[in-house]
This record gives C-alpha cells, sequence and structure tokens, in this order.
C-alpha cells in the first residue's frame, strides 16, 4: 500500500509540472500562488501545523446575485475591511496577462496573478479601490450600489474587457467572513481560516514561488500536510463555489 501510494503521489508531481500548468507559461520571475483548500477539523489543522495568528482578523463581503451571475463569469468582487482600511477588489479570472494594455490597467491599479489550483494555473487580473469609512458604511447598507463604488479602472475592465458591463441592479453583500491568516514558524506558507456567519470554516493552505518551482514546491507542502496528518479536500474546485452558496444560505 505504501508504494501505491509513493507511486500515486510521483504521478500527481509529474502532472503538475510547469508546461502542464498553464498553455501560455508567464515569463521567468513570474510567481504564482498554490492554493490547496484543507478539510481536516480546524482545530486539529492549528495543532497539527503548529500555527499562529499573524496579525488582526479581517472582514470580508463578497458580491454577487442569487444565481451567482459574477462567479459563472469569472468575476469576483470582494470587499475587505481590517485595520481601519477597506479595499474593494474586482478579480477577472482567465485573462492573457501577458497582453494587457498598459492603457487598460494603469501601473499602480491593478495586477496579474497567477493561482495554481490541483493541475491548474490560472492568470487573473485583480484591480483594487480603496474606499473611505463613509463608501464602506454606504455599500454595506445599500445606499451605495457595487457598480457606483468601483473605481474608473474596475468600470473600464468590465466594459471594454469583459464585455460585461452594467453589473446586475440586484447585487448583494455576502458575509461578514471573519478571515485570519496564520503562519508556523520556519514555514513558508499561510493558512487562511475564514469563518462564515452561520459558523461553517474554510481553511486554505498557500504558498507563493517560482513558476519554474511550482512541481517541487507543491510536493513539499503536501508531504508536509501527510505528515501532519492533515486532509486536503478532495474537490479543490469546488471550494469557491460552496463558500459563496453557504453564504447566500
Amino acid at each position: 500500500m505504501k508504494q501505491a501510494g509513493t507511486l500515486a503521489l510521483c504521478v500527481a508531481i509529474a502532472a503538475i509540472s510547469p508546461s502542464s500548468l498553464a498553455a501560455d507559461t508567464p515569463p521567468a520571475g513570474i510567481r504564482a500562488e498554490i492554493q490547496i483548500g484543507l478539510c481536516s477539523p480546524t482545530e486539529r489543522i492549528v495543532k497539527a501545523l503548529h500555527l499562529r495568528p499573524r496579525g488582526a482578523a479581517t472582514k470580508v463581503w463578497l458580491f454577487d446575485d442569487a444565481a451567482l451571475t459574477l462567479f459563472a463569469r469569472g468575476l469576483r468582487l470582494r470587499l475587505r475591511v481590517a485595520d481601519g482600511r477597506s479595499e474593494l477588489t474586482l478579480k477577472v479570472a482567465d485573462q492573457d496577462c501577458a497582453r494587457l494594455d498598459p492603457a487598460v490597467v494603469a501601473s499602480g491599479e491593478g495586477k496579474c496573478e497567477h493561482d495554481v489550483h490541483g493541475a491548474r494555473m490560472e492568470a487573473a487580473v485583480s484591480l483594487v479601490r480603496r474606499l473611505d469609512g463613509r463608501s464602506t458604511d454606504d455599500l454595506l447598507a445599500g445606499r451605495l450600489s457595487p457598480a457606483q463604488a468601483l473605481s474608473p479602472a474596475q468600470v473600464g475592465y468590465l466594459r471594454d474587457v469583459v464585455g460585461y458591463w452594467p453589473l446586475a441592479s440586484d447585487l448583494r453583500a455576502l458575509g461578514p467572513t471573519e478571515l485570519e491568516t496564520y503562519r508556523a514558524a520556519g514555514k513558508p506558507y499561510d493558512v487562511d481560516i475564514s469563518e462564515l456567519p452561520a459558523g461553517a470554516r474554510y481553511v486554505e493552505i498557500s504558498r507563493k514561488v517560482p513558476v519554474a518551482d511550482i512541481a517541487h514546491a507543491r510536493a513539499s507542502l503536501e508531504a508536509d500536510l501527510t505528515r501532519a496528518g492533515v486532509e486536503m479536500c478532495a474537490d479543490q474546485s469546488a471550494q469557491a463555489v460552496n463558500k459563496l452558496r453557504a453564504l447566500l444560505r
């Protein structure tokens, strides 16, 4: 049985070589974030990995409608509030970051992120707008719509690149989710624990590495989890939508 498990791990590692992770391999020097959902009980994960909180908790709201229209189009609209700072982020999945037009995504207004889930790496454009306290309160109270809260760069990207504008009028704030980030001494990864209003928890471990190091770094991360007896979720692709559905309830 042990030999079979080792063989399966080797096959999995081979399947996530950088060339197989994306059709358009990013230029040298680009970093990617390996993300793995964890399904062991939260208390067991914290104890097994010797985790300690890193900083204050963050309150997070996601915006979507009852049909999860934004999610279905590869869009994520997220408000994060922590330490008196408030950021409204638009994240657009499956983007060609090698051909980003500086006129559309100006320096300092957006960036390209490469996320690794299982055997797939996806490039996404992330555009952020900082909100003041009054705008944040108005957005959460419904006095300011998500469309009104977006920056010109975010609106422009939705309209001119995604081809999705205006936004649906029935978007709602889903949350707040309480997000805490944990670290273990001497380890290169973060562990995010998200607690939904109804009490359900979602846990994700992540590590940023150069694209060329993805296979080795993921194997090392999985080995750490296996030694600690921490279970990785069987369906990694379902974690985001499961969280949204839980928030809708």
